[in-house]
């Protein structure tokens, strides 16, 4: 548990490092346990995240090779072949650009759009709560420092005051500051890695967009002049020229 022992090392050093562990665990009072459950919660959402963000498992390199490659006029075969098997995000919403090239672009760009609000949001997902960890933390800290000085000036009204109560109240104080540490611990490094995980998913979302848009346009494009097709590349130069023919009807149509 890396954040309890951080809190331990910030108030003791006396002692061993687990001696101090425990102490500072039992000084702190009931309301650690809570802190601790969202510690452990908060670094296990961190290696998930980390493991699940990486851009290997976003957009991987073969596939976005092939996908570089592509050119218009290309059969698009290879590459829905390519996709069809895998799941990375970047493959599921190619997988849907290539199963729409019949319709028209501006139907496949839907298409399109909502298979990748889709997938960042399975890309967020833990963000939430990782997020929410960030806001309970401390108030989870501040509530056990509350109730520990509530406690203690309690315990020292309830008695005759003596040369000791002020060593009493400082200790007591101390004490009860321990959840407020805890919380702070919990809370900081879930902040910094929240907002490292959601500037992680703008980045791979933007690439993935430029990715697949300019894949759309090459599927859209006639193939390029003085490039001959051969026979395995013609029908899909048709059907991707067949939307744009729909939007811009030629001379003699009109």
């Amino acid at each position: 548990m890396i954040p309890l022992f951080l809190a331990a090392a910030a108030t003791t050093a006396s002692s061993s490092p687990l001696e101090s562990v425990y102490h500072f665990f039992v000084k702190g009072g009931v309301f650690m346990v809570p802190i601790s459950v969202c510690s452990l919660a908060a670094v296990t959402l961190m290696i998930l995240r980390a493991l699940a963000l990486r851009r290997e498992s976003i957009i991987p390199r073969v596939v976005e090779a092939e996908m570089g490659r592509f050119q218009p006029g290309d059969n698009p075969e290879q590459l829905a072949r390519l996709v069809g098997g895998d799941i990375a995000p970047l493959s599921r919403i190619a997988r849907v650009a290539l199963g729409h090239l019949r319709e028209s672009k501006s139907d496949n760009l839907e298409a399109v759009h909502t298979t990748a609000r889709v997938e960042v949001s399975k890309m967020e997902s833990g963000l939430a709560a990782l997020e929410l960890i960030v806001g309970i933390g401390p108030m989870l800290g501040l509530l056990g420092a509350i109730s520990g000085l509530v406690r203690v000036f309690a315990n020292l009204g309830s008695g005759a005051t003596n040369a000791s109560d002020t060593l009493t109240v400082a200790l007591g104080i101390a004490e009860a500051l321990n959840t407020t540490i805890f919380g702070l611990v919990v809370a900081i490094p879930s902040l910094i890695a929240f907002t490292y995980f959601q500037r992680r998913v703008e980045s791979l979302s933007t690439e993935m967009e430029a990715i697949v848009g300019e894949l759309l346009s090459k599927c859209y494009q006639p193939a390029r002049a003085g490039r001959s097709p051969s026979a395995s590349t013609a029908e899909p130069v048709k059907r991707a020229a067949r939307p744009i023919e729909s939007f811009e009807p030629s001379p003699a149509e009109s």
